[in-house]
């Protein structure tokens, strides 16, 4: 019989807690990435008008509190651990501290709810260096299916839109416009993927609170250089376009991500900001899941699922719209890294 499941890891990207950590960081970020050192600059002063602190360390850690409590209120109670991909706590230290806790096998939730090569695969890929790096003694790490379309996710994006859609004034909220964003990526790394689709379902589930409310989706935080194709339209062309057609209320939902982190301060809380201001619209910024209790709530429900199969029972795995619950276990070809353009050295 295989190790039971004794622990739970929550991995993350990471994010500089001081202004020492900022270039660091991002040079562990966009490592073997072509992006100029302009852009990386750029990045870090963003990092520098907030301190250079990225609030998603302590967000991560008041999920954690807060998924501590769940579980000891409901179960099952799981010691919980936190690895990050970029920055301090770096995972191959949590794998190590694991380890010589005794712990054999954990769970892992990744602060992704959709499914691409930067947002799955290559987590997984860093787990896998990780436990290379501690050695035999580093457990296994399984994790937990992406949840983008589930009620845990979804319903708490609903109740946050809604409240973000009755700040526009009342009268005019029929000419307002929904605009969802997350984070781009290369156009040939969504080739690979089910991104967009993911994505475009999610939105729409939330618009069925809204029911003829218009809305599209657009990008933000885009850092591939300029010959290089990324989803698009990026949110301040968005806000630009709607300007144009005298739309002067938008509501924006950071759909992408789960939390109130840098790039949803920055992009949205910042440039957008000042981009809606300068254009004469009202921007109405909806906040993302954070620590819900809904969805704190899903995560118990993830990790209780997982359980249940492994004890060879069948669980509900609650799913919303059409594309259904994702799996469990990720196919050898699931979100595969961008294709080299032809000719290129491997």
């Amino acid at each position: 019989m295989d190790t039971p499941i004794d622990s739970f890891l929550l991995v993350s990207f990471g994010g500089p807690e001081g202004p020492d950590d900022v270039l660091p960081f991002l040079e562990n970020v966009l490592r073997g990435r072509n992006v100029p050192r302009e852009r990386m600059l750029t990045v870090a002063e963003h990092y520098q008008q907030f301190g250079g602190v990225s609030p998603i360390n302590a967000q991560n850690r008041a999920l954690l509190v807060a998924l501590r409590d769940e579980l000891r209120r409901h179960g099952p109670e799981l010691p919980l651990y936190f690895g990050n991909r970029n920055w301090h706590p770096l995972l191959p230290d949590t794998l190590r501290q694991m380890a010589a806790d005794g712990r054999r096998r954990a769970v892992a939730f990744f602060t992704s709810a959709f499914s691409s090569y930067s947002g799955c695969r290559q987590y997984r890929e860093n787990v896998m260096a990780a436990q290379q790096e501690v050695g035999t003694s580093a457990p296994r790490v399984d994790k937990l299916r992406m949840f983008y379309n589930h009620p845990g996710f979804v319903e708490p994006s609903i109740e946050n839109v809604v409240s973000a859609w009755r700040q526009v004034p009342e009268s005019r909220r029929a000419a307002a416009r929904v605009v969802f964003t997350a984070h781009s990526i290369p156009s040939a790394m969504a080739d690979q993927c089910k991104y967009e689709d993911q994505l475009r379902e999610t939105a729409g589930l939330i618009m069925t609170a809204l029911p003829g409310a218009a809305w599209q989706l657009a990008y933000q935080s885009r850092s591939g250089p300029p010959n290089q194709p990324w989803l698009e339209p990026d949110i301040l062309d968005v806000l630009r376009t709607l300007a144009a057609e005298g739309v002067r209320d938008v509501v924006v939902m950071p759909v992408g991500f789960v939390s109130d982190h840098l790039e949803v301060m920055y992009d949205l809380d910042t440039a957008a900001q000042q981009l809606a201001h300068e254009l004469g619209m009202n921007l109405v910024r909806a906040a993302t899941v954070g620590t819900h209790p809904r969805f704190v709530t899903m995560i118990r429900e993830l990790i209780v699922e997982r359980i249940a199969a492994e004890q060879g029972g069948a669980p509900a795995r609650p799913a919303l719209g059409c594309l259904g619950p994702s799996h469990d276990v990720c196919p050898v070809d699931c979100c595969l890294p961008p294709a080299r353009p032809a000719g290129r050295n491997a």
